[in-house]
């Protein structure tokens, strides 16, 4: 069993109430680990600990700032393998397959590419009127609030670009996997000056540390991936403060298949984009809405691919799907598909399995106004919708308060472009679904948050600006 410490000034520390909780492997209801149940002291002696770190890292040059991020993104992948197992043993997902593996090489992908990003002075003007120069400057300390889906992969998402802009860090990730993030600190600290980055950790039951990280006036910025609602009162608790914000919030995307589609050919692209991760993606694919000149073919082609996909105990080599991560959100999913069940046709699945597994589920015959399609399921659970002009399935695609991302499907990629732009969300993909990438910018519109992440725009919001005139 793993019992985790936190890390803040560069020092393994408990926390000062001595209490711990426990995380459980969502395959076996087993406790894997304990981490510490921070108090409000911890968090202020987290946060003072990065503030006395910013006044020297906040000063190194890019290209030291540069080479000490290289070091840390190098350590992260020295330990790959360390911290996918314990991803899987905390989360679920499955070490194969678009599992902790894929997830750690895309964290150490993220890490890698933003190590080479810089945001240089520049010159808006020079001429005999005068110059005019644009800095970058670091903010200060940033609180970052991570969930439980992708612990490391969104955490260096996170980080990275706060380091590599001269900020210092607090995390704090979710109490339903906070070990292998405990431990990425844990790791960062080897290569990094003491205090640059912290972790703490809480069980969210008595007194929300994240609700007090947002508050806290010594956190300049705060970066926060998760649902709507707790994002809202994130950006509440800012205000008194006026602190920066990165949100990225709950999504409902929307993929449109257009009826010049091959049913067979775009099975495999279709299932992963709405399964991977089980569903538990926030730019998952979750609703489908398909031409009906070809309705039955998909759906028919998109079973049996479903079929072929194994799933179980994600330390199981086999394994390509795993369990819900938690209770809540297992309930959540089977409280969605018995609704369904009711209102549409229940192609594949719709059964709780045992435990915290639910089987992939595939439910047509519904449209818009049903729970299934107008509420973010966050789990393995697709609904299939029937339209007959692609005008009525762009409206319907964009009836939504989410904004995250969407796809268009079709052979005729200038005319899935020109759907694509009429579509309301900050990502469209064509012929595939969620593929972010870190020279991309990624951000919502609408209730799925606001700034963006990754490439060079986000790491400007890491950044205030200084125009200096001469």
């Amino acid at each position: 069993m793993y019992n985790a410490t936190m890390t803040i000034g560069g020092h393994a520390v408990q926390s000062q109430s001595a209490a711990s909780f426990e995380v459980r492997n969502p395959s076996t209801g087993e406790v894997i680990g304990t981490a510490p149940n921070a108090t409000p002291a911890d968090l202020d002696s987290a946060v003072a600990a990065a503030q006395a770190a910013f006044t020297s890292w906040s000063k190194k040059s890019d290209a030291e700032l540069q080479l000490a991020c290289q070091a840390a993104a190098e350590k992260i992948a020295a330990h790959s393998e360390e911290l996918a197992v314990l991803i899987t043993q905390e989360q679920g997902k499955p070490l194969n397959g678009l599992g902790s593996r894929w997830e750690m090489g895309g964290a150490s992908a993220w890490a890698s590419y933003t190590c080479g990003l810089s945001l240089p002075m520049k010159v808006l003007q020079d001429n005999a009127q005068g110059r005019v120069e644009l800095h970058r400057k670091p903010l200060g300390v940033v609180g970052s609030i991570t969930p439980w889906n992708f612990p490391v992969m969104i955490a260096i998402w996170h980080v990275m670009p706060a380091l590599r802009t001269g900020n210092t860090v607090v995390i704090k990730p979710s109490p339903n996997t906070p070990l292998a993030t405990l431990r990425m600190v844990e790791l960062l600290n080897e290569v990094l000056p003491a205090g640059v980055i912290n972790c703490v950790t809480g069980d969210d039951q008595a007194g929300s540390i994240g609700a007090a990280m947002a508050a806290h006036s010594g956190i300049r910025k705060i970066v926060f991936t998760g649902s709507c609602a707790t994002g809202q009162k994130v950006m509440q608790s800012a205000a008194l403060t006026m602190k920066r914000l990165t949100l990225e919030l709950g999504g409902n995307d929307a993929g449109i298949v257009l009826p010049d589609c091959d049913p067979k050919a775009i099975a495999e692209g279709l299932f992963w984009g709405s399964f991977i991760n089980n569903g538990q993606t926030c730019a998952a694919m979750k609703r489908l809405y398909v031409h009906e000149s070809i309705h039955d073919d998909v759906c028919e082609h998109l079973v049996a691919f479903a079929r072929s996909v194994p799933m179980g105990d994600g330390m199981a080599e086999q394994s390509m799907l795993g369990p819900v991560q938690n209770r809540m959100q297992f309930d959540k999913v089977a409280r969605l598909v018995a609704d369904a069940r009711e209102k549409g046709e229940l192609l594949l699945g719709g059964e709780p399995g045992s435990g915290l597994f639910f089987p992939a589920t595939i439910v047509a015959g519904l449209k818009n106004g049903d729970a299934l399609v107008d509420e973010e399921q966050f789990g393995p659970a697709l609904p299939v919708i029937r339209y007959r002009d692609v005008n009525d399935a762009i409206r319907a695609a964009n009836d939504s308060q989410n904004g995250l991302g969407g796809s268009v499907w079709s052979r005729d990629i200038d005319h899935a472009r020109q759907v694509a732009g009429q579509m309301e969300c900050g990502s469209v993909w064509i012929n595939k679904h969620g593929a972010v990438q870190p020279n991309a910018p990624f951000g919502g519109t609408k209730s799925s948050g606001f700034g963006v992440e990754f490439a060079e725009d986000g790491m400007q919001e890491y950044t205030d600006q200084q125009v200096i005139f001469s």
